[in-house]
């Protein structure tokens, strides 16, 4: 094969584990955005320079922005070079992509391969990549058998899958994909979300390892986790897939729900700010009730209102009518909330 090679994104597919680096030449902010999963950020040119050869070619015409763009990519590519391919031995074998897959990756590949690696550049960039992702997750999910852990806030449902996950299982956990744990209460502090792309590459890259032979557990979330939206096709699978009803006493789901969310029992001023989403609900009386509580240190019986005043009617009032065979769910009753009571939950549902 000469080198380097241009291939659609098809036929890398099958070869993307195989790739020793995938080099995204990308800007920074394109690749924040989203990217092929394993990807490394080398742009050609950034952020800044991105801009300042878009500017020229608008305002000055295409020969000047080329001759710029060449001098900061060619520097650009040396640094990168220099940084972190320079002990790289003759077979490394290198993934470059860029939006299109035209000049920015191009120029690395070329680059690159005159040096004697064997490169290979995706042809039409992540804008291919996308459009894969994109006509995939409408079809995959239809090739896997959901079991969907059901169960009102604090049960136990993400627990349960890090533990079938422990234990071999496959598990699409939409809720660490998402970073939010899918409540008005749900973000994780320092951990923001992903953006939308980046949420459905996740669950692209992680479907598409799985075994079809073989049930995927997934936790009963709505069409949104947080600020992200879960694929329709995947929301409609999930919605007509088999449930597993789980339960947890009443004590047991607020001791749960407090060492989840420990950063609110720890700092009840952030407590009382999310709280303030739930104001057109329940009124400001009962807010301020509730701020209270948390202000005095409370926090348990706080949790426990919240489970029975708001929480569990919600729960109660969605899950018949978002997911068809929850009437009948496979019951599990855990114990408690100690390790081995998750452990033995999850080796039954995998007997």
């Amino acid at each position: 094969m000469k080198y380097p090679a241009l291939l659609p994104f098809a036929e890398i597919l099958p070869l993307l584990e195989q790739f020793d680096t995938i080099i995204d030449a990308r800007s920074q902010a394109e690749f924040a955005e989203d990217h092929i999963p394993g990807a490394i950020n080398c742009p050609v040119l950034d952020n800044a320079q991105r801009v300042r050869v878009g500017t020229l070619y608008k305002q000055v015409g295409a020969f000047e922005a080329k001759k710029l763009g060449a001098a900061l990519v060619a520097r650009n590519i040396a640094n990168h070079i220099d940084s972190l391919f320079a002990d790289k031995p003759r077979d490394w074998k290198p993934l470059v992509y860029c939006w299109r897959g035209g000049n920015r990756s191009g120029s690395m590949a070329h680059i690159l391969a005159k040096i004697g690696w064997p490169v290979i550049q995706l042809d039409g960039g992540y804008k291919e990549y996308r459009r894969h992702v994109n006509a995939t997750l409408a079809e995959l999910p239809a090739q896997f058998s959901f079991r969907v852990i059901a169960g009102p806030t604090g049960s136990g449902k993400s627990e349960l899958l890090r533990t079938l996950a422990r234990e071999g299982a496959q598990v699409l956990d939409l809720e660490q994909l998402a970073s939010h744990r899918g409540s008005v209460l749900g973000s994780i502090p320092c951990a923001p979300q992903p953006t939308q792309k980046a949420f459905e590459s996740s669950i692209w890259q992680t479907l598409r390892k799985f075994d079809p032979a073989l049930p995927v557990f997934v936790e009963s979330e709505s069409k949104k986790v947080g600020n992200l939206r879960v694929p329709d096709a995947l929301m409609d699978k999930m919605r007509a897939s088999p449930c597993i009803a789980l339960s947890l006493s009443t004590a047991d789901r607020v001791a749960l729900l407090m060492r989840e969310y420990h950063h609110f029992v720890a700092d009840p001023a952030t407590l009382n700010r999310q709280l303030d989403c739930l104001v057109s609900l329940y009124g400001h009386a009962k807010l301020t009730h509730w701020k209270a509580m948390a202000d005095a240190g409370e926090m348990a019986p706080l949790v426990e209102e919240l489970l029975v005043q708001h929480y569990d009617p919600a729960y109660l009032r969605s899950i018949d009518r978002n997911f068809a065979l929850f009437s009948q769910a496979h019951q599990v009753a855990l114990a408690d909330i100690a390790p081995q009571s998750f452990t033995a939950a999850a080796l039954a549902l995998l007997a």
